[in-house]
Protein backbone atom coordinates (compact mmCIF):
# COMPACT_ATOMS: atom_id res chain seq x y z
CA UNK A 1 0.00 0.00 0.00
CA UNK A 2 1.50 3.32 -1.02
CA UNK A 3 -0.39 6.34 0.23
CA UNK A 4 1.12 9.80 -0.20
CA UNK A 5 1.68 11.51 3.12
CA UNK A 6 0.05 14.93 3.49
CA UNK A 7 2.45 17.02 5.60
CA UNK A 8 -0.13 19.73 6.29
CA UNK A 9 -2.57 17.13 7.58
CA UNK A 10 0.03 15.58 9.86
CA UNK A 11 1.22 18.97 11.09
CA UNK A 12 -2.36 19.68 12.10
CA UNK A 13 -2.77 16.32 13.80
CA UNK A 14 0.65 16.63 15.43
CA UNK A 15 -0.59 19.15 17.98
CA UNK A 16 -1.88 17.48 21.19
CA UNK A 17 -4.61 20.08 21.70
CA UNK A 18 -5.97 19.51 18.20
CA UNK A 19 -5.88 15.73 18.70
CA UNK A 20 -7.85 16.18 21.92
CA UNK A 21 -10.33 18.38 20.06
CA UNK A 22 -10.82 15.67 17.44
CA UNK A 23 -11.38 13.13 20.23
CA UNK A 24 -14.00 15.39 21.83
CA UNK A 25 -15.76 15.99 18.52
CA UNK A 26 -15.80 12.28 17.75
CA UNK A 27 -17.18 11.48 21.21
CA UNK A 28 -19.92 14.14 21.09
CA UNK A 29 -20.58 14.13 17.35
CA UNK A 30 -20.18 17.89 17.14
CA UNK A 31 -19.16 20.92 19.16
CA UNK A 32 -18.59 24.64 19.18
CA UNK A 33 -15.50 26.57 20.20
CA UNK A 34 -17.27 27.34 23.48
CA UNK A 35 -18.20 23.74 24.29
CA UNK A 36 -14.74 22.50 23.33
CA UNK A 37 -12.96 25.15 25.40
CA UNK A 38 -14.83 23.93 28.48
CA UNK A 39 -12.92 20.64 28.17
CA UNK A 40 -9.51 22.04 27.25
CA UNK A 41 -6.85 24.02 29.10
CA UNK A 42 -6.92 26.79 26.47
CA UNK A 43 -9.11 29.81 25.81
CA UNK A 44 -12.06 29.86 23.45
CA UNK A 45 -10.01 32.08 21.11
CA UNK A 46 -7.22 29.47 21.04
CA UNK A 47 -9.77 26.75 20.32
CA UNK A 48 -11.11 28.85 17.42
CA UNK A 49 -7.59 29.09 15.97
CA UNK A 50 -7.03 25.35 16.35
CA UNK A 51 -10.38 24.67 14.67
CA UNK A 52 -9.34 26.90 11.76
CA UNK A 53 -6.22 24.76 11.27
CA UNK A 54 -8.26 21.55 11.38
CA UNK A 55 -10.79 23.06 8.97
CA UNK A 56 -8.03 24.15 6.55
CA UNK A 57 -6.76 20.55 6.23
CA UNK A 58 -10.31 19.22 5.99
CA UNK A 59 -10.44 17.28 9.26
CA UNK A 60 -13.43 19.24 10.51
CA UNK A 61 -16.37 20.90 8.80
CA UNK A 62 -18.43 23.70 10.23
CA UNK A 63 -22.04 24.80 9.95
CA UNK A 64 -23.43 28.08 11.25
CA UNK A 65 -25.35 27.84 14.53
CA UNK A 66 -26.54 31.27 15.58
CA UNK A 67 -23.52 33.35 16.57
CA UNK A 68 -21.21 30.34 16.58
CA UNK A 69 -20.24 27.52 14.29
CA UNK A 70 -20.82 23.85 15.01
CA UNK A 71 -17.90 21.63 14.07
CA UNK A 72 -17.88 17.94 13.28
CA UNK A 73 -15.13 15.61 12.16
CA UNK A 74 -15.00 14.90 8.43
CA UNK A 75 -14.94 11.11 8.53
CA UNK A 76 -13.63 10.73 4.98
CA UNK A 77 -10.62 12.93 5.73
CA UNK A 78 -10.05 11.12 9.03
CA UNK A 79 -10.13 7.80 7.15
CA UNK A 80 -7.54 9.25 4.74
CA UNK A 81 -5.33 10.17 7.71
CA UNK A 82 -5.69 6.66 9.14
CA UNK A 83 -4.74 5.16 5.76
CA UNK A 84 -1.64 7.35 5.65
CA UNK A 85 -0.69 6.32 9.18
CA UNK A 86 -1.14 2.65 8.30
CA UNK A 87 1.00 3.09 5.20
CA UNK A 88 3.79 4.77 7.14
CA UNK A 89 3.54 2.05 9.80
CA UNK A 90 3.87 -0.67 7.16
CA UNK A 91 6.94 1.03 5.70
CA UNK A 92 8.58 1.24 9.13
CA UNK A 93 7.70 -2.38 9.89
CA UNK A 94 9.44 -3.42 6.66
CA UNK A 95 12.50 -1.30 7.52
CA UNK A 96 12.69 -2.76 11.02
CA UNK A 97 12.40 -6.31 9.65
CA UNK A 98 15.31 -5.55 7.29
CA UNK A 99 17.42 -4.11 10.14
CA UNK A 100 16.66 -7.18 12.27
CA UNK A 101 17.64 -9.48 9.40
CA UNK A 102 20.93 -7.62 8.90
CA UNK A 103 21.71 -7.66 12.63
CA UNK A 104 21.00 -11.39 12.81
CA UNK A 105 23.25 -12.05 9.79
CA UNK A 106 26.07 -10.06 11.40
CA UNK A 107 25.61 -11.96 14.67
CA UNK A 108 25.66 -15.32 12.84
CA UNK A 109 28.87 -14.31 11.07
CA UNK A 110 30.47 -13.32 14.39
CA UNK A 111 29.36 -16.58 16.00
CA UNK A 112 30.68 -18.64 13.08
CA UNK A 113 34.02 -16.83 13.26
CA UNK A 114 34.27 -17.41 17.01
CA UNK A 115 33.54 -21.15 16.65
CA UNK A 116 36.02 -21.73 13.81
CA UNK A 117 39.15 -23.37 15.31
CA UNK A 118 42.42 -21.55 14.70
CA UNK A 119 45.21 -23.36 12.95
CA UNK A 120 48.58 -23.97 14.63
CA UNK A 121 50.17 -21.17 12.60
CA UNK A 122 47.70 -18.66 14.04
CA UNK A 123 48.65 -19.53 17.65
Amino acid sequence: MSTAVDDDLWSAIGDPTRRRMIDLLLADGQGTATTLSAHLPVTRQAVTKHLAVLDRVGLVRSTPAGREKRYRVDEAQLARAVAQLNSVGEMWDARLRRIKSLAEAIQRAKNAKAVTPRSDTEK
